[in-house]
């Protein structure tokens, strides 16, 4: 619910009800503030739409009380009672339907006129009474209209389908723009509110020989919104009522940084006619929607007017949901990332690592990499993915990492032995979680070789590059997913990594698609690995991310990748564990 920019409304007695509207014998009545906010009532307004002064007061009129024949919500721009609200003028009419306290409907006979409130804004006074009454046949207004009733509902249909179909703040401003231009207009300009209290101009968009031409020289930061300006812009920004405008609007000193704004855009476009209408969304008001006529001859009608103001609210709760959305998986991607690990550093091995978020899934997902030193001297690697694309599956994802590397670090075993603990531990958390894992722990010999032990919880193959080209993936090792309750064997299998190869662990993000199978990933990822193992790690890790994941793959995506350099000392310190008996470690 949007806020009066003052409290606009008149002293209330202790019996809560406004003083200035004395009781009418048979109309009801009450004021509504420039945001369409109900601010006093007369004692007969009570009676009539059987509803108490406190319901009444500080709610938006026409939600509350306006409908249609059947009790169906009416659309803004259908409403007639609204059009005196905007135009400042004075209105009348026979038969409107408002909705009761009780559920019922009353067919009302009213006038809508301006009026001063407290503060000296201009408000509306509005009178009614019940049209069934006799003596009351008030001849109702005609209003022009620049299109046909069905096709008003039908760009309003199509605006509410389009707009709320993303969650892109981008896509949402991209598919308005096509609404509305060339159709309403041939200027389109968006100006949004930022997070943290400014202004950006977002879109100038102009409609040129059939083509959307985007002016970015007109688009950018804006000045702060003035609280007291009456300027159709401003007054948008804050969340009041739409607006007709034009060059002449803006012709006197400008009043704001805004209004400054505002005259070059007039003069930019050469637009002789505008409506501006406020983009609310649910608690907040967003921005605001101009549309301009320049070649296109023709006034906006009040008409023009209402209907803008429709599609503006309807973008405005999108604009909405985006912002909640984007908001949402800042948080989660930041919470994320501030989980992954800094990698160790291993004398005479190159290690790299990368995480991206999915690209359009509604949220981040639970994958992740790790490695560390455990106290045996040996290297631990881990990738992994929790089940789900959520919170709770980045939350999961914390839980088992953590979990995993007080395991590997609480006592020298087997990577099986240590995977079969976290299983056990996983199925009894209290949130349901199941994860695929890779752990392998990597020994350095003393006589130089380099040992890759490891265990597979259904996950996908590690991938092997030796130097010259040759590839193989790592599929010994695999045992059921981690949290299915059902136990089974564990196994671990051991290879010797050739001097100056590659090997690579990742997520299945980069290699599904929906439309091609599992091997066409794998084979995809062993082609381009094999043809770019001389790249530096970093490199290879984001030409891997760039050439391999589908397009149509909406997972994220984390990768584990290390090389071992082409001669490798033996280096004092680095004992390799399948060697040695006094760790208890099968030799191989």
């Amino acid at each position: 619910m949007n806020v009066p920019e003052h409290d606009a409304g008149p002293h209330r007695p202790q019996d809560g009800r406004p003083r200035g509207l004395r009781d009418l014998t048979h109309a009801g009545g009450y004021v509504v503030d420039d945001r369409g906010r109900i601010v006093e009532v007369a004692p007969r307004t009570e009676a009539l739409l059987r509803r108490p002064a406190a319901e009444l007061l500080g709610a938006d009129a026409h939600d509350l009380l306006h409908r249609g024949p059947r009790g169906e919500t009416l659309p803004r721009s259908r409403c007639a009672m609204r059009r005196p609200l905007i135009t400042g003028g004075t209105s009348q009419g026979e038969r409107e339907w408002l909705a009761r306290g009780d559920g019922s409907l009353l067919p009302a006979s009213w006038l809508v006129t301006p009026c001063l409130l407290a503060d000296g804004r201009t408000g509306a006074l509005v009178l009614f009474h019940d049209a069934d009454e006799p003596g009351a046949q008030i001849p109702e207004p005609t209003h022009e209209t620049s299109m046909s009733e069905l096709d008003r509902l039908a760009l309003l249909a199509e605006t509410t389908t389009t707009l709320t179909a993303s969650l892109d703040v981008d896509e949402t401003l991209r598919q308005l723009v096509r609404l509305v231009v060339p159709l309403l207009a041939d200027w389109v300009v968006v100006d949004l509110l930022t997070e943290h209290g400014g202004v950006s101009r977002a879109a100038v968009v102009h409609h040129e020989d059939g083509v959307l031409v985007h002016h970015e020289d007109l688009e950018g930061p804006m000045p702060a919104v003035p609280e007291e300006s009456p300027m159709p812009l401003s007054r948008a920004l804050r969340g009041v009522t739409a607006t007709l405008a034009g060059p002449e609007t803006y012709q006197g000193a400008p009043d704001s940084g805004i209004a400054v704004f505002q005259q070059e855009l007039f003069r930019r476009t050469g637009m002789h006619s505008a409506v501006i209408a406020p983009i609310r969304g649910v608690r907040e008001v967003v921005g605001a929607l101009t549309l301009g006529r320049a070649e296109r001859p023709g006034a906006f009608t009040t008409a023009d007017l209402l209907l803008v103001e429709d599609i503006a609210r309807r973008a405005g709760l999108a604009l909405d949901n985006a912002r909640l959305y984007e908001r949402q998986r800042r948080v989660a991607e930041t919470m994320q990332r501030h989980l992954l690990p800094r990698l160790p550093s291993v004398p005479g091995l190159e290690m790299s690592a990368l995480y991206v978020p999915a690209p359009r899934a509604s949220q981040v997902g639970g994958d992740w990499y790790d490695a560390f030193t455990m106290p045996d001297g040996a290297t631990a690697l881990v990738i992994g993915d929790v089940v789900g694309h959520d919170l709770e599956a980045a939350a999961g994802m914390a839980q088992v990492c953590n979990m995993l590397r007080a395991y590997a670090g609480a006592e020298q075993d087997l990577p099986s032995a240590i995977l079969d603990r976290l299983d056990r531990a996983v199925v009894r958390m209290a949130q349901a979680t199941m994860a695929t894992v890779v752990l392998a722990r990597l020994e350095h010999t003393d006589d130089g070789r380099w040992l890759l032990r490891w265990s597979n919880a259904g996950h996908p193959p590690p991938l092997l590059v030796e130097r010259d080209g040759r590839t193989r993936f790592l599929e010994e090792g695999q045992g059921l997913l981690l949290g299915t309750g059902i136990r089974g064997e564990r196994a671990d299998a051991v290879v010797e990594l050739p001097p100056g190869s590659t090997l690579v662990l990742y997520t299945d993000g980069l290699i599904e698609s929906p439309r091609h199978s599992l091997d066409e990933g794998l084979a995809r990822l062993s082609r381009y690995a094999a043809s770019h193992t001389h790249r530096p790690l970093n490199a290879l890790g984001d030409m891997l991310l760039a050439r391999v994941r589908p397009e149509d793959n909406d997972d994220d995506v984390a990768m584990l990748t290390l090389r071992v350099p082409p001669r490798v000392p033996a280096l004092d310190g680095l004992r390799g564990g399948v060697l040695n008996g006094d760790r208890g470690l099968p030799a191989i």
